[in-house]
C-alpha cells in the first residue's frame, strides 16, 4: 500500500512540476506577443492555459484520490494540502497571461510599451515564477524566500511604469487607449508576482509546516 501511495505521489510533483512549466510558457509568450505582435503566438497560448486548466484538473483528482484511498502522514499531507493551494495560484497565472495576449497586439501597434519599463517587470515577473516552480522541483527554501523578496521588486516596477504612463498622459500623448491597456498589462503581471509569491510560501509550507 505504501509503495502503491509513493509511486502516486511521485506522479503529484510530476504533474505540478508540467503545469508550472506550462505557466512560464503562457508567460513567456505572453511578453514575446507584447513586444513582437506575432498573432499566431495569441494561439498558442490560448491553447496553453487550457492544458493549463486540465492539469489543474487531473491534479485535483488525484490529490483526493491520496487523501481518500491512502494513509498520508503529517509530512504527505502538507505536502498534498499546499499543491491543491498552489495550482489555484497556477491556473490563475495561466489566466492572466492570455489576458496579457488578449489586450497586448493594441499596445503593440502602439510602440509605448517601448517607452516604459514594462519589460523590466516582465522579466523580474517571469523569474519570480521560475524560481517558485524551481523550489518546488527541488525543495530548495532558500529559493523560495529568494521568490518571496522579488515581489517588492515586481511591485516597484509596477509603481515605476504607472507613474511614466501617468507622465505620457499629462504630456499630451495620443495614445491614450494604448495607455490604459499597458496599465492593466501591468497590473497582470504585477497579480502574477502575487500567485508567485503563493507558490513560494506554500513550498516553504509544504517543508517546514510553517506560514510565512
Amino acid at each position: 500500500m505504501r509503495n502503491r501511495f509513493e509511486r502516486e505521489f511521485e506522479t503529484l510533483n510530476s504533474e505540478i512540476i508540467t503545469m508550472g512549466a506550462l505557466c512560464e510558457e503562457a508567460i513567456e509568450n505572453s511578453i514575446k506577443y507584447l513586444f513582437e505582435g506575432n498573432e499566431q503566438l495569441k494561439d498558442v497560448i490560448v491553447d496553453t492555459e487550457k492544458q493549463i486548466n486540465g492539469k489543474e484538473r487531473d491534479i485535483e483528482v488525484l490529490c483526493m484520490k491520496l487523501l481518500m484511498q491512502q494513509q498520508p502522514v503529517a509530512g504527505d499531507l502538507r505536502v498534498i494540502s499546499s499543491a491543491l493551494k498552489m495550482i489555484s495560484d497556477m491556473e490563475r497565472i495561466g489566466d492572466q497571461a492570455l489576458d496579457i495576449a488578449s489586450m497586448a497586439i493594441y499596445v503593440e501597434k502602439s510602440g509605448i510599451q517601448t517607452k516604459v519599463h514594462i519589460a523590466d517587470m516582465a522579466n523580474a515577473t517571469m523569474k519570480m515564477v521560475g524560481d517558485s516552480i524551481e523550489s518546488f522541483v527541488k525543495k530548495d527554501i532558500e529559493l523560495a524566500y529568494k521568490a518571496i523578496e522579488c515581489d517588492d521588486t515586481v511591485d516597484g516596477l509596477f509603481n515605476k511604469v504607472k507613474s511614466e504612463l501617468v507622465e505620457a498622459v499629462a504630456n499630451g500623448a495620443d495614445n491614450g487607449e494604448a495607455l490604459v491597456d499597458l496599465v492593466m498589462i501591468a497590473k497582470y503581471f504585477e497579480r502574477i508576482g502575487d500567485h508567485a509569491e503563493n507558490i513560494a510560501e506554500w513550498v516553504i509550507y509544504s517543508i517546514t509546516g510553517e506560514h510565512v
